[in-house]
């Protein structure tokens, strides 16, 4: 049975590519010897889409027309995801969307599914976390331009209003942005006694490296951006201590599942996974699960994935699915040591649903 996957195997997003591959191969590989689903094994039929979105469109059209895979997990980005989405709907192929974030993917239709929770919920919790976890009254927001940036910097916003705390700056950055400093002193300037970091690992970089030359000590936040075990966490290292950042992935629960996950990961790979590949792996579990409850058949994956109920995975409990967007905890982890652990969990269902 073949489960199509997509994700940026080149180019600038290529660490996150890999994590997602790596983890799809692993999930692909333990579903198989568990007895696949049904008795039939599952056939990983895998592209790079380059960060491109035209390539996911190209993508979608040869995982529909010529492989003719019985569902889909998207190990990419939102730009490619929202690209390839409406190919998936037409020919009612299920998909799974590992970690992108933009609330317009599952919008597309009844087929298509966010495993990760949407940009707007992680930054609700985003602001909870700095304002009513750290105490920031006055918050600057510095985020990446791009759909993944302006869906956290919404909610974000809107939760921090709700909260009393008052937006001081937002600004934006680029793609390869090399010095935050002035950004960071400007903010400062205004008044900001909070940040909320809203970036990708390579700029999270950057951003730590200006926070540190400037002496920064205020309350930080940043989100699943910079969750990368060898983009962000072994390169910084002590320099973010103390950052407590949004995800979906809480290294530290005992759960089985979870404490296996990493485990298998590690021993196969030689590194940590990040959340990147703990939602790329759930989502191939969710996939499984629903074939085994509800059949095979697209439809009925469909089906089996909307059904889904306090369904215990890597990344924490799906309580279930709203309109295709995943319902579950929010994970607060903090950097000690270099290392990331649990900070706190986020559960009110006013924060989480979307």
């Amino acid at each position: 049975m073949k489960i199509g996957f997509f994700a940026p195997e080149s180019g600038f997003a290529a660490a996150d590519g890999a994590s997602a591959y790596d983890s799809a191969q692993l999930a692909v590989k333990d579903i198989n010897a568990a007895g696949g689903v049904n008795g039939r094994q599952l056939q990983l039929v895998n592209y790079d889409d380059a960060s491109d979105p035209k390539q996911a469109v190209t993508i979608a059209t040869r995982l529909v027309t010529q492989d003719k895979v019985t569902a889909v997990v998207s190990g990419s980005y939102s730009d490619q995801t929202l690209a390839a989405a409406p190919i998936f709907q037409r020919a009612s192929i299920p998909v799974l969307a590992a970690y992108a974030v933009n609330p317009g993917i599952p919008a597309t239709g009844d087929y298509i599914y966010q495993q990760d929770f949407n940009g707007i919920v992680e930054g609700r919790a985003g602001a909870v976390a700095l304002i009513s976890n750290l105490g920031a009254k006055k918050v600057a927001i510095i985020a990446i331009k791009n759909d993944f940036g302006t869906s956290l910097v919404q909610g974000f916003t809107q939760e921090a209003k709700a909260l009393g705390a008052t937006i001081v700056a937002t600004d934006y950055s680029q793609f390869g942005e090399k010095d935050f400093a002035p950004i960071l002193s400007r903010d400062k300037s205004k008044g900001a006694t909070g940040f909320y970091m809203a970036q990708y690992y390579s700029e999270g970089q950057q951003f730590i490296n200006g926070w540190n030359t400037l002496g920064f000590k205020y309350p930080l936040v940043g989100t699943e951006g910079i969750d990368s075990t060898t983009q962000f966490f072994e390169p910084v290292g002590v320099k973010a201590d103390g950052l407590v950042f949004t995800t979906p992935f809480n290294r530290d629960s005992t759960e089985p599942v979870v404490q296996n996950y990493i485990k298998a990961f590690t021993a196969a790979y030689g590194h940590a996974p990040d959340m990147v590949g703990a939602t790329t792996y759930d989502s191939f579990l969710v996939l499984a699960q629903a074939m085994k409850a509800k059949g095979t058949s697209p439809s009925q994956i469909r089906d089996g994935i909307a059904a889904t109920t306090n369904f215990v995975g890597v990344t924490g409990t799906i309580q279930k699915y709203i309109k295709g967007q995943v319902v579950k905890a929010v994970d607060l982890q903090i950097i000690k040591g270099g290392v990331p652990h649990q900070y706190a969990t986020l559960d009110n269902p006013q924060l989480i649903t979307p």
